[in-house]
């Protein structure tokens, strides 16, 4: 990996592991300190690294740097001392007496901690999806702006407060009790689906998927299941469906790094291990009495791992789509339910369930009629395929589209 791609991939691995230890250690309320610290350290890295190459062991250069201008920050700036000294009270956050602790368990543990901290009951639901999606895993603006369809402007002032709120609570970066954990674990949950899906379908990415961002939701998941207190349902059909999905990674990218759609996907590709294990997670997820959009949606992506077309298949993914929607009604799982609703019932009936959905600005919306269109009016089909064409910000999505347009013109 040469310094162009190793400084972001750094990035999104690092920074919310400096960024969380940070966090810990100064305390919640200098939360943008931290992350000016960590954003400093990759800069610094940027600079350095131009010149003088790249470290043998980058991440421990990485760690050492973060340390480094911690402890400056706080030897050069005696206000700043003051008001941390102030701010913790009798906790002495010197170097020397309180060294930053970058061992691999306090760095999960800082993790894990901040991501139930950033959860706190006094934040609206979007500000601590938001916050632990800047921090922890290491979003941009835009990329935060894009998950919520809203604009950088918004996200920012939105953040601002969230900051602002938790020092106001003083709350602290620890994990919760057992009380407090089912309260925050719905954010918790949602911000590690969010992740997983910005890895697996980027929209402000030209690459297919970001492999690096949907490892990093499973590992935090698995974090929740391997601690007793979070080791719930919920959590086990999460990570269930993460596996089944990324069963599939190697399957769903050509030689050229062009995407390749489910029907035309090799399923000797697909991961045998990762879809067991999705299975085993899925089976731990059906004790108890709780049903979420996540016990839905991985068993829609058990159904995904049978690459048969079977009449079976299809009924049983637009059941789910059907529990699905009256559960938590979105845009995308109308649009796959009837796409499911095609395969079971012909595409004339999904055309004009379709119809009705009406979105005239989503791009997989006209990519759906396209889909249904195809092999009844082609030509139609190939309007909606260019609609979809001019809506859509991912390069990787318009070359499929593309794609199905020539398609069409062969086969006329």
């Amino acid at each position: 990996m040469n310094q162009q791609e190793l400084i972001p991939h750094l990035f999104r691995t690092e920074y919310r592991k400096i960024a969380s230890v940070l966090c810990k250690w100064l305390g919640i309320e200098n939360m943008e300190t931290a992350e000016d610290l960590a954003s400093e350290t990759f800069l610094a890295a940027l600079e350095t690294w131009s010149y003088h190459g790249v470290p043998p062991n980058p991440t421990a250069w990485l760690y050492t740097v973060a340390k480094n201008k911690t402890r400056n920050l706080l030897a050069r700036d005696q206000l700043f001392r003051e008001k941390i000294r102030k701010n913790l009270s009798q906790t002495d956050v010197s170097e020397e007496s309180n060294p930053i602790d970058l061992s691999e368990q306090n760095i999960t543990d800082s993790q894990l901690q901040m991501l139930f901290a950033i959860c706190h009951p006094s934040l609206p639901a979007e500000s601590q999806i938001g916050l632990a999606l800047r921090i922890l895993c290491g979003f941009g603006i835009e990329e935060i702006a894009i998950a919520f369809l809203s604009n950088k402007e918004t996200i920012n002032k939105r953040l601002t407060r969230a900051r602002e709120k938790l020092r106001t609570e003083q709350v602290k970066i620890e994990f919760p009790g057992p009380g407090e954990v089912a309260k925050r674990l719905e954010s918790v949950l949602t911000t590690l689906y969010l992740l997983f899906s910005e890895g697996y379908y980027s929209e402000i990415d030209d690459n297919v998927m970001r492999e690096e961002l949907c490892l990093e939701a499973m590992r935090l998941t698995f974090l929740l299941i391997d601690n007793p207190q979070t080791n719930l349902p919920a959590v086990n059909a999460l990570f269930s469906l993460m596996c089944f999905h990324s069963s599939r990674f190697e399957a769903r990218k050509g030689d050229a790094g062009e995407i390749i759609l489910y029907d035309d996907q090799d399923e000797s590709k697909w991961n045998q291990e990762l879809i067991a294990r999705g299975a085993y997670h899925l089976s731990q997820a059906a004790s108890g009495n709780a049903f979420t959009k996540y016990h839905l949606e991985a068993g829609i992506a058990y159904w995904h791992t049978q690459k048969a077309d079977t009449k079976e298949k299809w009924e049983a993914i637009l059941h789910f789509y059907n529990q699905l929607l009256q559960l938590e009604y979105s845009p995308i799982a109308a649009l796959n339910r009837t796409y499911a609703l095609s395969k079971v019932k012909g595409k004339e009936v999904a055309i004009v369930e379709a119809r009705r959905l009406n979105l005239a600005t989503n791009p997989f919306y006209f990519l759906l009629l396209g889909e249904l269109y195809n092999g009844i009016n082609d030509q139609q089909a190939k309007q909606y395929f260019q609609s979809a064409i001019s809506l859509t910000k991912s390069v990787a999505a318009r070359q499929v589209l593309e794609m199905k347009i020539k398609r069409l013109d062969v086969d006329r």
